[in-house]
């Protein structure tokens, strides 16, 4: 099969070459997929589960991207709950080959089904983000009807899927990013917006749930807004500057298929839009991947056409 490998952790995505592996096979409670569609996110070459195993060994070369959608085509022993010839989406296991690849065995757990309304590119952009969003405002943001949400990046691939959750969940969302992103974060359902680059943060006020996506000094600036018994959640690290009188949380997301099931699904019926940048082939990935040209959206490789 042809994959996209990397072998210099120095090297960047100059690092990256097409190659012919071998076609992976089933172990216990896999699934071999056929990919059709692999998300990807430019930070993946800084993970340390990119380079080494979970006994810290070198695995290069290692095939990157944890996102697909595709069609299953073998099952290992003990797999259930899936099919052959299932359509199917999800987030591969970081420490494993991942979906920059023609095939890849991923835990059936791993997996949900992708509905028939849903094309593979879609789903191939949905499981990081899609995820990231749900588990940062449901299960660490505990989130409520009626709280205030400060949702920073609104417009980015992880943060309109937070704007768009938490307004359907009934949460007064308060977007931020760059002027050019204002249409775009209240068309997505956010009720207010911050040009960071000109607004003044503080006069946001007091909010429930900040979701932070940036660090540094907005972190610092969202954490004094929380207001008693708030939570901060983060996808960037650990925590600089947690709330005077609230928690802060910092995670790094999780499949869930139960949770999967429920993101598709608002897309399937239009209650969910999907944030869809560059489109390129498995033959042009490494040349997209390492092109300069600032992108919005999610970067997908349709695998197959």
């Amino acid at each position: 099969m042809k994959a996209v490998v990397v072998t210099d952790q120095g090297a960047g995505t100059a690092g990256m070459t097409l190659v012919d592996r071998p076609e992976p096979s089933a172990a216990i409670n896999d699934v071999v997929v056929e990919v059709h569609a692999s998300g990807w996110v430019s930070t993946e070459l800084e993970w340390p589960s990119t380079w080494t195993d979970r006994a810290g060994r070198d695995r290069t070369p290692s095939i990157p991207g944890h996102e697909l959608a595709g069609v299953v085509t073998a099952l290992g022993y003990g797999t259930t709950g899936l099919s052959v010839g299932q359509r199917v989406f999800g987030l591969a296991d970081w420490h494993r080959d991942g979906t920059l690849a023609e095939y890849v065995a991923i835990e059936s757990r791993n997996l949900a089904p992708l509905p028939d309304e849903v094309d593979f590119v879609a789903g191939a952009s949905l499981p990081i983000s899609g995820l990231t969003a749900w588990q940062g405002l449901f299960v660490h943001g505990r989130l409520q009807a009626g709280q205030r949400v400060l949702a920073h990046g609104a417009a980015g691939a992880v943060g309109a899927m937070v704007t768009q959750l938490a307004a359907e969940a009934g949460a007064h969302v308060i977007g931020t990013g760059r002027a050019a992103d204002r249409e775009r974060a209240l068309e997505l359902g956010a009720e207010e917006f911050v040009d960071l680059e000109s607004d003044a943060l503080h006069d946001v006020g007091e909010v429930d749930l900040v979701f932070d996506v940036i660090g540094g000094d907005i972190q610092k600036s969202s954490a004094a807004l929380v207001k008693a018994g708030g939570t901060l959640v983060s996808i960037v690290g650990p925590v600089e500057a947690e709330p005077a009188n609230g928690r802060a949380v910092d995670f790094v997301v999780e499949a869930d298929r139960d949770q999967l099931v429920e993101i598709v699904t608002r897309v399937a019926d239009g209650r969910l839009r999907t944030s869809i940048g560059t489109v390129a082939s498995l033959d042009d990935a490494v040349a997209t991947f390492s092109s300069s040209e600032r992108r919005k959206g999610k970067t997908v490789i349709q695998v197959r056409p």
